[in-house]
């Protein structure tokens, strides 16, 4: 059975950092592609990065580009997304994707 749960949010102030985490199982995770997507209030999902298998490819979307970071820890099978420099438009919840696959997702609140 694929499980994906997914931590890391909370509530930070604009221009702060969180790093999102994702455990994974049920699946060979170093080989799975993987994508983060989040979630605005009143909004449809929104694509924000993907890392394919083996990490060959990276993509971020422009909201996104030079400020969030994805990552995995085979060892750990674990995602993850470093977020920098935060801003109130970045408040939504957070979810790890594999496949049709989608965690329970985590709340991230940008606000002074």
């Amino acid at each position: 059975e694929v499980q994906l749960v997914e931590s890391g949010g909370g509530l930070v102030q604009p221009g702060g950092s969180l790093r999102l985490s994702c455990v994974a199982s049920g699946f060979t995770f170093m080989r799975a592609p993987m994508n983060w997507v989040r979630q605005a209030p009143g909004k449809g999902l929104e694509w924000i990065s993907t890392i394919s298998s083996r990490d060959s490819i990276i993509k971020y979307a422009d909201a996104v580009k030079g400020r969030f970071t994805i990552s995995r820890d085979t060892a750990k099978n674990t995602l993850y997304l470093q977020m920098n420099s935060l801003k109130t438009d970045d408040t939504a919840v957070y979810y790890c994707e594999y496949g049709v696959y989608r965690g329970q997702g985590t709340q991230v609140t940008v606000s002074s």
